[in-house]
């Protein structure tokens, strides 16, 4: 199976099975799903959660929860802009009233408590989330097939930062067995959370080090400022 006959699948039964909620249709998008709070809970135990300083995570609504409780632990919380256009959005706590994290940590609200940041302002993050329509125990991921999540852990990773964790977190249903097929650009993961369990992977395949720039064309450095910001930032 290729990966948009597991995601057109994984879709479907989510919908079959009534465990996606809010926003519909699932298809397309990064699903949201019930017991995303209860994924978010298992990660919230996590000594690298608790540990981390700066976090990055995806918009998606199934990843609310976590985005708001960045911010109640005072951690900074890195989002990216809609299709990466301007890079990322940064929110300092500091900047978000004492029981407004949910709504800061929403697309909706984010731009009145956070700012956009340029690439050279970008901290050193300690943690990274990646949304997921499918993902094997071993790490492989399937995102909404655009490439966002991976390009991401590619720039920051290209701008120097260090390797460190990713964790995802998916309704028990979107866990496949299939051979999930893996290019050298595709992120993998170290954590999964369900509403039912933490697994951690322990993945064999490597994540990227850095942008394949073989694979980057011109008009993706049109589309994507970022990519000219860099290509431009990593060659002075």
């Amino acid at each position: 199976m290729n990966k948009q006959e597991i995601r057109e699948r994984v879709w479907s039964t989510m919908t079959d099975e009534k465990v996606g909620r809010f926003p519909f249709p699932l298809k397309g998008r990064i699903p949201n799903f019930k017991g995303a709070e209860k994924a978010a809970e298992l990660i919230f135990q996590m000594v690298e959660f608790k540990q981390a300083k700066v976090v990055k995570v995806n918009p998606d609504s199934p990843q609310l929860p976590i985005r708001a409780q960045v911010l109640k632990d005072e951690k900074t919380l890195l989002v990216p802009t809609p299709r990466l256009k301007d890079g990322f959005i940064r929110v300092d706590p500091a900047d978000v009233p004492p029981g407004e994290e949910k709504k800061a940590a929403s697309l909706k609200h984010i731009h009145k408590y956070g700012r956009v940041i340029s690439l050279s302002e970008l901290p050193e993050i300690d943690l990274f989330f990646a949304g997921s329509v499918a993902l094997h125990r071993d790490g492989r991921r399937i995102g909404k097939g655009e490439g966002y999540a991976d390009r991401e852990y590619a720039i920051i990773r290209e701008l120097g930062n260090r390797d460190i964790p990713v964790i995802g977190t998916v309704h028990s249903v979107q866990l496949v067995e299939d051979d999930i097929p893996k290019d050298d650009y595709d992120l993998t993961l170290d954590w999964i959370a369900t509403e039912a369990e933490l697994i951690e992977t322990s993945s064999p395949y490597k994540k990227p080090t850095g942008i394949i720039w073989e694979e980057v064309s011109d008009k993706e450095k049109e589309d994507m400022p970022v990519l000219q910001e860099i290509w431009e930032l990593t060659r002075r």
